[in-house]
């Protein structure tokens, strides 16, 4: 996981979140968007911005 794609998660936190909650969306995130950047090297899958926003709609 790279330090951007924490950075768009946390702006896409709501203002009052705690960090242990910013730290269970990072570790239920993680797997994720690794998976996500193994797919876009090999020409496959969708932009990270894309998971984030749908991660933290919930």
């Amino acid at each position: 996981m790279t330090k951007e794609a924490v950075i768009e998660l946390v702006k896409h936190l709501p203002q009052d979140v705690t960090l242990r909650e910013i730290i269970q969306k990072i570790e239920f995130i993680a797997p994720a968007i690794r998976e996500g950047f193994d797919q876009i090297d090999q020409g496959q899958g969708i932009p990270v911005d894309q998971i984030i926003d749908a991660w933290t709609s919930n």
